[in-house]
């Protein structure tokens, strides 16, 4: 699986975004990035700001705990989880080995 990454103890996941979906959830792979269902609009950055609360409650921490790190203006998303208290389950993430 290449959608994801440990960077020391930070996760970086390569997303790919459905706003304005009928509920918010992770939806399998797309091509090589995770694809993540949002019902907030991609306007004035309400899918960015609903994106990093989800996966916040996602991986146990707070939102300003994810950070956005490419990606504000498209669909294509790369962000950081620092420190991920637990992980969902998701095809292939594994925990980072030491």
């Amino acid at each position: 699986m290449t959608y994801f990454r440990w960077d020391g103890e930070d996760l970086i996941l390569d997303c790919h975004l459905q706003p304005k979906a009928s509920c918010d959830e992770f939806a399998g792979l797309h091509g090589e990035r995770l694809k993540i269902r949002l019902t907030a609009p991609p306007v004035e950055g309400k899918a960015n700001a609903h994106l990093l609360a989800f996966l916040g409650a996602a991986f146990g921490v707070a939102k300003s705990q994810v950070e956005l790190l490419s990606g504000e203006l498209n669909r294509q998303k790369r962000v950081r989880i620092r420190q991920p208290k637990k992980l969902p389950e998701l095809p292939g993430l594994t925990a980072r080995t030491p």
